[in-house]
């Protein structure tokens, strides 16, 4: 594996998963925006945290596609460990990361304790299932498609 060989693959499973997860939130099947989450980390104004927010989106996409690519290099690169691999990081999203989210983030409120003025973001709860009942399902398909986009993208 060099570095330049997982650059595009990367880039690009990166951009089509956030375009499902966008899309997602379009159509009104979840409320959960990756970038905004992430941006807000960094800033309370709106506009300036989904900008930040993308770039760091892109940033933890690409490196996350470098783990990836490590996994493929070690145990192959078919859509089908493309696939696993994704389902696996979504699993760990929802229940590890997501519930974690209100203890780490500085502007989001926690299940345990009400908004204030500097928490204002409503925390995801089980499953990020405070954002919508298909977020889940669009965290799982956004990570497998995310897998096995790279996997035939890299193996190409």
């Amino acid at each position: 594996m060099t570095l330049t060989s997982g650059l595009f693959p990367s880039f690009a499973a990166t951009v089509v998963f956030t375009a499902i997860e966008a899309g997602s939130q379009e159509a009104r099947l979840t409320r959960m925006s990756i970038p905004y989450l992430l941006g807000t980390i960094f800033t309370p104004a709106r506009e300036k945290a989904k900008l930040i927010g993308f770039l760091a989106h892109l940033l933890n996409g690409q490196l996350f596609a470098l783990l990836y690519i490590a996994l493929f290099e070690r145990l192959g690169a078919g859509i089908w460990h493309g696939i696993l691999f994704g389902c696996c990081h979504a699993v760990i999203v929802l229940t590890v990361v997501l519930p974690l989210m209100p203890g780490l983030h500085p502007r989001m409120a926690s299940e345990h304790a009400s908004p204030v003025s500097t928490r204002r973001l409503e925390p995801p709860g089980p499953l990020g299932l405070n954002y919508g009942f298909a977020t889940p399902g669009f965290v799982i398909v956004g990570h497998a498609v995310f897998g096995a986009l790279l996997a035939v993208l890299y193996r190409a």
